[in-house]
C-alpha cells in the first residue's frame, strides 16, 4: 500500500494512492497508523491535482550519519543526531535556504516510519515495529553549526526534512535504488544494500536509546555526492518502489 496525506476541505486526511489509476482513496482513518483493515469514505481524489503533504507528523526525526558502507567515512558506530517536527515538509514544498548559510546541501536518504511503540527490540524484531518507508531529503546545512559537532544547528532548520511523496508499506528496504537529481542531473547513486546497518539493525540501536512512537523517523544515511543547493533549484530523491519526492528551493 502507498499511503499518502492529503489536504482536503476538511483539512489532513490519509488516502490509499493507485499510482497506476493516479488517484487518491480517502480514509477515515484521522490518526496514525490507519488499522489493519482501512476503512474507506467513498471519496477518491485525482492524484495530479490533490495537494500531497509530508506523509507523517512524526514526534521526532533520528538522523543516522555516515551509514554507506561505500563511503570511506562509514563509522563503525552508531552516529545520531535529531531534527525537529518543525523541520519537516512535504511534496512541492520549498527548502528555504538562510541568509547566514552558503553550503545548504541535500542528502537524498531511505525513511523508516515506526508503526508502534518500539522499546529496546532486537533486530528480528525491529520489522514488526515498522509501519513503512518513504523518501526523504536530509537538508543540511554544513557551513552552520558543522564546526563543534553543532549537527542541530544544520540539520534542523524548518524546511530541512522533506518526505515523501507516501509511505509504501510493502518494498524491500533491503536493496533499493536510490538516486538524487539536482535540476534533472543525476548527483547521487547509490542502494540500500551498501548501509554500514540495515534498517532493522538501526531500529534495534535506536530503540535501546530512546522509545520509538508511531510517526516517528529514522533517516538511514546518505550515498557519497552531495553538494550545495542554489536558489531556482529543483531537488529530486527517488527510491525504487516508493517513488519520487521533488521539492524546489529558494531564498528565505
Amino acid at each position: 500500500m502507498h499511503l499518502a496525506r492529503v489536504m482536503t476541505e476538511h483539512g489532513p486526511r490519509y488516502g490509499a494512492v493507485d499510482p497506476k489509476e493516479r488517484s487518491v482513496r480517502i480514509l477515515t482513518d484521522e490518526c496514525f497508523p490507519p488499522g489493519p483493515s482501512p476503512q474507506f469514505t467513498g471519496v477518491s481524489v485525482p492524484l495530479d491535482g490533490a495537494r500531497l503533504l509530508a506523509p507523517v507528523a512524526p514526534g521526532k526525526v533520528v538522523v543516522i550519519g555516515r551509514n554507506y558502507g561505500s563511503r570511506a567515512d562509514a563509522a563503525d558506530t552508531l552516529v545520531l543526531h535529531l531534527k525537529p517536527p518543525t523541520a519537516v515538509t512535504g511534496p512541492g514544498e520549498p527548502i528555504l535556504l538562510p541568509s547566514g548559510s552558503k553550503d545548504v546541501r541535500y542528502e537524498g536518504e531511505l525513511a523508516v516510519v515506526i508503526g508502534s511503540v518500539c522499546r529496546a527490540v532486537d533486530p528480528d524484531q525491529a520489522e514488526a515495529h515498522v509501519f513503512g518507508y518513504t523518501c526523504a531529503n536530509d537538508v543540511t546545512a554544513w557551513d552552520i553549526g558543522t564546526e563543534g559537532g553543532q549537527w542541530t544547528k544544520a540539520k534542523g532548520m524548518d524546511t530541512f526534512c522533506p518526505l515523501g511523496p507516501w509511505i509504501t508499506t510493502d518494498v524491500d528496504p533491503a536493496a533499493a535504488v536510490i538516486t538524487t537529481h539536482v535540476n534533472g542531473e543525476l548527483r547521487q547513486h547509490g542502494s540500500t544494500a551498501e548501509l554500514t546497518r540495515a534498517t532493522a539493525v538501526l531500529v534495534s540501536e535506536v530503540s535501546h536509546l530512546m522509545t520509538l512512537l508511531p510517526g516517528d523517523v529514522l533517516l538511514t544515511g546518505t550515498p557519497g555526492g552531495s553538494a550545495s543547493l542554489a536558489d531556482g533549484d529543483e531537488v529530486t530523491v527517488a527510491i525504487e518502489g516508493i517513488g519520487a519526492l521533488r521539492n524546489p528551493v529558494a531564498g528565505r
